[in-house]
């Protein structure tokens, strides 16, 4: 069985033409199943008021819809936000007669002027989706992986569950996992994808996992859970920060950010900003892994809160 993970911006409550819905937070996801292929959809149901509800259904989807009712403030930071993080395959569906002149002024030199430009039509968007679902390839058996959480709970009778997207790798059951940034071990019961029980979970699968040895208090949205031994973790980062377009304000020390990956979203402080090189101390570790980059937010930003992103 294979997923495609799909994040639709731009326009809340567009997917429940498209799936069925399911869990609901500051992140509303919605599924989509045909055969033994299945698609999940994030949307950014609390965007524009938290920028991270953005932030977390860009990273996590694999392909964009991008529908456009409006070219406002809102349209041009999602616009960067899918560039920060580097989101290349999508599409953009305009509606209200806006044309892809009006369009293109905004999106030029970004990753979304590379976006496919398509006519809102429910049935051939369906089609699409599910095209490029069935295309992906079913990966190969590996031993170790990685799966970021991004809801958890407590289930009577079965015990700590958690729900979140595979990001590289194969998870097999009974596997032992750190729960990372802690120093935590869990092991895994069973493996859910799309309520159908498998002994195995593989790179872009959404999971529900069944966990022991680990209570859901123990663990929180952006955990990593992981066999692999080359994970990293840090308080303090330090790189080259790449700005976003059209980012102005100066990045000064004590400046207070926001530095995020997959589903971690850590408060942190500027503590030296000099020729376009930073130092953010962070308020918990960062989990990551090398050649990964981090997005920096900055929530007093106004129209415009993503300031750009530093390679770990």
């Amino acid at each position: 069985m294979t997923n495609l993970n799909i994040a639709v911006l731009g326009c809340p409550g567009y997917s429940r033409e498209l799936g069925k819905k399911g869990t609901e937070s500051d992140i509303t996801l919605y599924n989509m199943k045909k055969g033994e292929t299945t698609v999940t959809i994030i949307e950014a149901s609390k965007y524009p008021e938290k920028i991270q509800s953005l932030f977390y259904a860009a990273s996590f989807g694999d392909f964009i819809i991008l529908v456009v009712d409006e070219i406002n403030a809102s349209f041009g930071e999602t616009v960067l936000m899918l560039d920060c993080v580097k989101k290349k395959k999508g599409i953009i569906i305009p509606r209200n007669y806006i044309t892809e002149e009006q369009l293109s002024r905004f999106i030029a030199g970004t990753v979304v002027e590379g976006y496919e430009l398509m006519e809102e039509n429910l049935p051939m968007l369906r089609e699409l989706i599910m095209g490029k679902a069935e295309a992906l390839v079913k990966g190969e058996s590996f031993p170790t992986g990685g799966v970021v959480i991004d809801h958890y709970f407590n289930v009577k009778g079965i015990g700590t569950v958690a729900l979140g997207v595979v990001r590289w790798g194969q998870l097999h059951k009974h596997d032992k996992l750190a729960a990372h940034p802690t120093d935590k071990i869990a092991q895994i019961r069973s493996i859910q994808r799309h309520d159908t029980d498998f002994d195995t979970a593989e790179t872009g699968n959404r999971v529900g996992l069944a966990l022991k040895n680990i209570e859901s208090s123990e663990l929180e949205r952006g955990t990593l859970l992981s066999n692999d031994a080359s994970i990293k973790k840090t308080a303090l980062i330090e790189g080259k920060l790449e700005l976003v377009k059209y980012w102005t304000k100066p990045i000064e020390k004590g400046m207070s950010v926001h530095m995020c990956k997959d589903m971690q979203f850590i408060a942190g402080t500027i503590e030296e900003s000099a020729e376009g090189m930073v130092r953010v101390s962070i308020q918990k570790p960062l989990v990551f892994r090398d050649g990964e980059k981090a997005t920096m937010l900055y929530l007093n930003g106004g129209n415009l809160r993503v300031v750009g992103s530093i390679e770990l």
